[in-house]
């Protein structure tokens, strides 16, 4: 199928995060693939960027947890016959309601093809089976499929398709060194890091991601060597204030204040990691991609991590060294101080590509509209 087609992604907002890097970077390959692309959310910082690279976005509360919900199924069902969409892909539990609410209302003709792609190891209960209602569902790693196949019987597996997340390849080419302008900036910003051994953990300041954890390393490799310095990139996630206070609270009480600092949200964080000796990633929840696990990996950057879901696939093909159990904080220290003292090269990997992101999800498409 040649023609060109009409997609519709439903999101709660374009502000920041994998699932809206994901809607983005799709709707920029739909768009340079000659095909419609639209997104409907709440909104976000993201939305000028989606603009910009051809797409068109529509304010919806699709993602907003109140009775007034109910309304944004009428209003899906008109648009959807409006602009004559050919797939409506959710990425999202409260936009999949919705979307499943509006397309029972529709006749045959009418009706879009509907995918579902599931990002994360959500609580398994009725609300989180709606993923599993579309006539694809996609998962974002292998671990995520094998979620699926754990917790949802009624599924049939084989509409499930695992289509990872893509890397810019040309955005992180293997052993990428910053350019010497970013470079005098950042050491002018921040003198402290230079000749430092730099271990980074990337990441919104959530509890999710560990960072507590990160402290407490940090105050163990520090009495081992004191030129290692600690830096968090992110920013803080809205009403998190207080987990945010008490990380501060723990690195104080650590006398941790001149070894570690936070940078908040950054643009430029593949330099930050290219320039850093070793990236982190300690959540305490599997997640089922794990991003910036790869992003650094491409880069040639080691990376030490709880080895657990996506992330434990990224690591056993690109950096096996890296995996250590999640929780165990001896282990965790030693792997890092040894890795710090006799460093290992991460060997070049080459990870799915944006592309080929772009391709598999319109094969997707293709097979149900054909």
């Amino acid at each position: 199928m040649s023609r060109t087609l009409t997609i519709l992604q439903l999101l709660p907002a374009m502000e920041s995060g994998g699932v809206e890097r994901g809607t983005l970077e799709l709707a920029q390959g739909l768009v340079e693939r000659g095909h419609r692309s639209l997104v409907m959310s709440a909104g976000g910082q993201l939305v000028s960027r989606l603009q910009d690279a051809g797409s068109e976005h529509f304010i919806a509360p699709v993602g907003q947890k109140s009775l007034r919900i109910f309304w944004q199924v009428f209003a899906l069902r008109r648009f959807l016959r409006q602009q004559k969409v050919d797939v409506l892909h959710v990425r999202s539990r409260l936009p999949a309601w919705v979307a499943w609410q509006a397309l029972n209302g529709l006749s045959a003709a009418q009706r879009p093809a509907f995918v579902t792609t599931v990002h994360g190891f959500y609580s398994v209960k009725r609300y989180s089976a709606i993923m599993t209602q579309g006539e694809r569902v996609i998962a974002v790693s292998e671990s995520t499929r094998q979620y699926l196949a754990d917790n949802y019987s009624a599924l049939d597996m084989s509409l499930v398709r695992v289509i990872e997340r893509g890397i810019d390849q040309t955005q992180y080419p293997f052993q990428y060194r910053p350019p010497a302008t970013w470079q005098q900036h950042w050491y002018k910003e921040y003198p402290f890091l230079f000749d430092r051994k730099v271990l980074l953990l990337p990441g919104r300041v959530t509890r999710l991601k560990g960072h507590l954890d990160f402290v407490d390393l940090m105050a163990r490799l520090i009495a081992r060597d004191s030129n290692v310095f600690g830096l968090i990139v992110g920013g803080k996630a809205a009403g998190r204030e207080a987990y945010w206070h008490e990380i501060q609270a723990r690195i104080t009480h650590l006398n941790l204040d001149e070894q570690m600092a936070f940078t908040g949200a950054r643009l430029d964080l593949r330099n930050i990691m290219a320039a850093s000796d070793m990236v982190l990633s300690l959540s305490s929840q599997p997640e089922s991609f794990g991003r910036t696990v790869q992003e650094a990996l491409s880069l040639g950057v080691p990376v030490v991590a709880y080895d657990h879901g996506g992330v434990a696939e990224s690591l056993a093909r690109a950096f096996p060294p890296g995996g250590v159990e999640p929780g165990n904080m001896e282990q965790l220290e030693e792997r890092v101080y040894s890795l710090l003292q006799t460093p290992e090269p991460v060997a070049r990997y080459t990870f799915q590509s944006i592309d080929a992101m772009v391709d598999d999800t319109l094969a997707v498409y293709r097979e149900l509209l054909d």
